[in-house]
């Protein structure tokens, strides 16, 4: 009896992970189609996992951790996010570069999660759209603290009712914000990298002092909206909100731009962000192992 249902747990096992697979092969296949900077088997190579969670238009959000490794603790956790507007090719794709690098090169310096693709149902259409399937901007639908209305107040007294801009009819009324709010609850980032197009330039909220440059991209302070992620994570959270707009959003940068953009945000991430319980001691030998690396994780 035992022996019977041991098998039947692995029938089980067996048919979750299959599922599991076909789900991850099902939107690498829809992203391949739609990028052309990203194939089907580059996608799927990079081993992304199914979150559990589902954009409006019940499309799997997928999700990839770089884990601490063993004998050695991180010196801080990083959450990268990809793709939170659909229309911003550069901003999926190139998260799908830095993933190949962490593949290679993952050093444990940093414990990762990496969300290569937050807005599904804006990107995966035959018209892609900055807003979800709800025709709401995520970058929008953040908790925007104690005043629950500033988000719409702001849209119509400031944006004059922009469709493109529209928070939703209440903070977390979408399913992928309420995914990443809830990620960021879980994770307990130490900061967060937010990649979007086409301003060509750094943002940044929260503690530390913000980066001069990465790569060719230098910092202008664009300011926070209410229910924007760096109002949210940045300004109410106190974590440090990296945004990376990059100069286009249907044109990647050259692959010495992507590399050196990576390289200085490793270097900056280094210096200015740990963890509360990183020992001095220990930063110390993450230090001399990065030197090794070359700055690449």
């Amino acid at each position: 009896m035992l022996q019977f249902k041991h098998s039947l747990f692995l029938v089980f096992l067996l048919h979750t992970t299959v599922q599991a697979d076909t789900v991850v092969s099902d939107t690498c296949r829809q992203i391949g189609n739609k990028l052309g900077s990203v194939s089907f088997q580059e996608c799927f190579s990079n081993q992304l996992t199914d979150s559990g969670y589902r954009s409006n238009q019940n499309k799997a959000l997928l999700i990839k951790e770089y884990p601490p490794l063993k004998r050695r603790k991180p010196q801080a956790k990083i959450l990268v996010l990809g793709g939170i507007h659909g229309d911003e090719y550069s901003s999926v794709s190139i998260v799908f570069k830095w993933m190949n690098t962490l593949n290679k090169y993952h050093s444990g310096l940093f414990h990762w999660k990496v969300v290569p693709l937050i807005n599904p149902d804006g990107l995966l259409r035959k018209h892609s759209r900055r807003t979800n399937g709800n025709g709401v901007d995520l970058n929008r639908n953040f908790s925007p603290g104690n005043n629950k209305q500033a988000s719409l107040d702001y849209w119509k007294k400031r944006t004059h009712k922009d469709k493109r801009r529209y928070p939703g009819p209440s903070p977390l009324s979408e399913p992928e914000s309420r995914w990443i709010e809830q990620l960021i609850e879980d994770f307990k980032p130490d900061a967060i990298v937010a990649i979007h197009a086409p301003y060509g330039i750094l943002d940044f909220d929260g503690p530390h002092k913000a980066p001069n440059h990465f790569g060719p991209l230098h910092l202008k302070l664009l300011g926070t909206y209410p229910g924007s992620l760096g109002n949210y994570a940045g300004l109410q959270l106190g974590k440090p909100v990296i945004t990376i707009e990059l100069p286009y959003a249907g044109i990647m940068p050259s692959k010495r731009e992507i590399s050196k953009i990576w390289v200085d945000l490793i270097r900056w991430l280094k210096r200015n962000v740990r963890s509360a319980n990183t020992s001095t001691k220990l930063l110390k030998a993450e230090s001399e192992t990065v030197k090794k690396f070359k700055d690449i994780d």
